[in-house]
């Protein structure tokens, strides 16, 4: 790592562990591995917690730029929240123009950069971007109706603010320099901060299929409960828990019902971690049938407990470029139930093998698959962009 002791701006408006998400954790853990190294880091976001229950991090400094407010309506982010923690960082970033050598944001939500942008011509600092995901056109148009046009404008704004830019993902590293990003974006490679998990040589008893995330309609949980319900008819003793909540929940728990799989589909909302691994490792396929993820967390995290990955190709889903089709899962080939359907008969009849070529696969690609390892170019970035 770099070894001069530079002042680091991070700003996301979420802070784990208030909110979960693959972001929320790169943040928090490139906050702590930050400030772990010398660095003076200041984390700027949103209220999160309770007033006099302020959030202790190792070396870091919270500051929160905006009052506590629900971030979400019907599973899409509300736009208010954004607007107002964009509003909170003009002004912070106005009076401390002079006290950071660099901030490190996410593209996304995008009021955060276009103000560190309009105060970087009057400050000293320079500026890291994680473009997580980029929107195409269409999908702006479908998130936003007749809005989306100002988000794609917006974005592109982003994209020209002078960065040091990075992604996740080939798909939104490209998408990125097509908006508009001028430099080069460096591809990080690995998000996942490791941990122990337990390996299975083979799948428990009975057979169970394995969802774990939100309830919200990108995630497209019901294409599962109806591509199970499908294996379900040829296999008596299959299984499948999913776990999560959202808005969604109540139209898969309907759906369940009327397929009258009540008692062979489980829906225990959030679980303990201790449930979760449990159910995690013993799956016979953990299936994330998500239309859009930026990068691939769940590949990585079940491929880690060697547990075969089902995703589903599409436009927006970066999550297959981790997959290596028969080595550590399958990818439908479209969001169907047939299709879905088939890429997981074709985990459970991979079996023992199966199981163990997604361990040798893991162990092959763990140091580029980890957060240390990206942790490490980001910081090698900032000195080699100082120069």
């Amino acid at each position: 790592m770099n070894s001069a002791r530079l002042r680091l701006c991070l700003l996301y408006d979420c802070l784990f562990p208030y909110t979960i998400g693959g972001a929320e954790r790169w943040y928090r853990n490139l906050a702590e591995r930050l400030a772990a190294a010398g660095h003076e880091v200041t984390f700027v976001t949103l209220r999160q917690w309770d007033v006099g229950k302020e959030p202790q991090i190792a070396g870091v400094r919270v500051v929160a730029v905006g009052p506590r407010m629900p971030l979400y309506k019907d599973g899409k982010r509300r736009i208010w929240p954004p607007l107002r923690y964009g509003w909170g960082v003009f002004w912070h970033l106005l009076r401390n123009r002079r006290s950071y050598d660099w901030l490190h944001m996410a593209s996304f939500p995008y009021f955060s950069l276009v103000a560190a942008g309009l105060v970087r011509p009057f400050a000293r600092y320079r500026i890291v971007v994680d473009w997580h995901e980029v929107w195409s056109r269409e999908y702006w148009r479908e998130y936003l109706g007749a809005l989306g046009w100002a988000g794609w404008q917006v974005q592109r704004f982003c994209a020209k603010v002078p960065q040091v830019a990075f992604a996740f993902s080939e798909l939104h590293g490209a998408r990125a320099r097509s908006a508009g990003v001028s430099g080069p974006v460096t591809l990080l490679t690995g998000e996942y901060a490791g941990g122990e998990h337990r390996s299975l040589e083979s799948a428990q008893e009975p057979p169970t299929v394995v969802y774990a995330g939100r309830f919200i309609p990108e995630k497209q949980v019901p294409l599962l409960v109806e591509a199970l319900a499908i294996l379900m008819r040829e296999d008596a003793k299959l299984r499948g828990v999913l776990y999560g909540e959202g808005p969604e929940l109540q139209r898969v728990r309907d759906r369940v019902a009327e397929l009258g799989l009540t008692d062979r589909i489980a829906l225990p909302g959030f679980v303990g971690a201790d449930e979760l691994e449990a159910g995690m490792c013993g799956a016979v396929a953990i299936v994330q049938p998500s239309a859009r993820e930026g990068y691939g967390m769940v590949v990585v995290e079940a491929s880690a407990r060697g547990v075969p990955v089902v995703v589903v190709a599409g436009d927006d889903n970066a999550a297959t470029e981790l997959v290596a089709e028969g080595r550590n899962g399958f990818i439908a080939g479209a969001a169907e139930p047939d299709a879905l359907a088939d890429a997981i008969r074709a985990c459970i009849r991979g079996g023992d093998a199966l199981r163990a070529a997604t361990r040798r696969w893991y162990a092959e690609n763990e140091v580029k698959l980890s957060l240390s390892h990206s942790l490490e170019v980001v910081v090698a970035n900032y000195g080699l962009a100082s120069r």
